[in-house]
């Protein structure tokens, strides 16, 4: 098998991000929360991507939480920041604050306000940020999300850009949900590090040569995701460990994320500021909160476990 492009694989939360009473990021909230979920199995950390909410974030906001997270000491080498925009120059400047943040990697969206791109359009984004970052050890994860973003991200622009960029561009996080996708590019692009989007996927793509899982869930489920990576590569049964994966992921979605999991999250450690969202976004109320925790509970995920 061919060695995977870039250093990361494994499990990474798609880190969410905590609220202050005005809206603002709470940056030491923020790298406590990193810090916690290192200690529970994961390998890097998706900071900045949907489930962080990164597009309520202007770009001077995420500049700044960057430089926050480096100056309490997350490694750069275990994050993984989110630096899509539908305007080059602020994709730019994005990469670089995580490159002097010493990140490993980046994900990016492409451009998704304009719809129906071409190939040529979408090739010719992607090419002028890296152009203009024109830095060797950018590491560009691409960010397929066509639900979210509105703009795919398809097989002739993967293959294009891994040809004119072979070290830059090195992976995907696929969330479209059609495990065909991933399997399809972790056969196609020999060493191109395919991460699923989705929990119950983790399993299944790792027999397909996959890197891993970037989840939103993780932020809950990190260590039962850490017991199916690690389990999977040492050669062990893991289908227990996945079945109840799958379980919690079902439970989970019952409602939006990331309103959901920031309840869980203020459930868990009893901070009722986990909840705050930025609109439009709205915080769940005390009876969702209520049922999604029975509903985790009911398939035999206790909170206590993620404490």
């Amino acid at each position: 098998m061919t060695p995977l492009k870039g250093t990361l694989k494994g499990v990474i939360p798609a880190v969410l991000t905590p609220m202050k009473a005005d809206g603002a990021p709470d940056q030491a909230k923020l790298a406590a929360h990193c810090r916690w979920l290192l200690k529970r199995g994961a390998d890097a950390l998706g900071i900045f991507g949907t489930t962080g909410e990164a597009n309520s974030f202007t770009v001077s906001e995420r500049l700044r939480m960057l430089e926050g997270l480096a100056a309490a000491g997350i490694a750069g080498d275990r994050m993984l920041p989110g630096t899509g925009a539908c305007a080059i120059q602020d994709a730019v400047d994005l990469n670089r604050a995580a490159l002097k943040a010493g990140a490993a990697g980046v994900l990016m969206l492409p451009a998704f306000y304009y719809k129906n791109p071409s190939d040529d359009g979408m090739v010719a984004f992607f090419s002028e940020v890296i152009e203009k970052v024109g830095d060797a050890k950018l590491k560009v994860y691409l960010y397929h999300f066509p639900q979210m973003a509105g703009v795919p991200i398809a097989f002739g622009v993967i293959e294009r850009l891994l040809k004119a960029y072979p070290e830059t561009v090195v992976g995907m996080k696929d969330s479209s949900g059609e495990f065909e996708n991933m399997r399809r590019a972790a056969r196609e692009f020999p060493g191109f590090a395919v991460f699923a989007g989705a929990d119950h996927l983790l399993y299944p793509l790792l027999g397909e040569g996959g890197a891993g899982a970037i989840t939103a869930c993780a932020n809950i489920v990190s260590q039962l995701s850490a017991d199916i990576y690690r389990g999977f590569h040492a050669g062990h049964d893991v289908a227990a460990f996945h079945e109840k994966l799958s379980a919690a992921r079902v439970a989970m979605s019952k409602f939006p994320y990331p309103p959901g999991l920031k309840a869980v999250m203020a459930a868990i450690t009893g901070d009722e500021s986990w909840a705050r969202v930025r609109p439009p976004l709205k915080v769940l109320t005390a009876a969702e909160r209520a049922e999604l925790v029975r509903a985790i509970e009911g398939v035999g995920f206790a909170l206590s476990e993620a404490a």
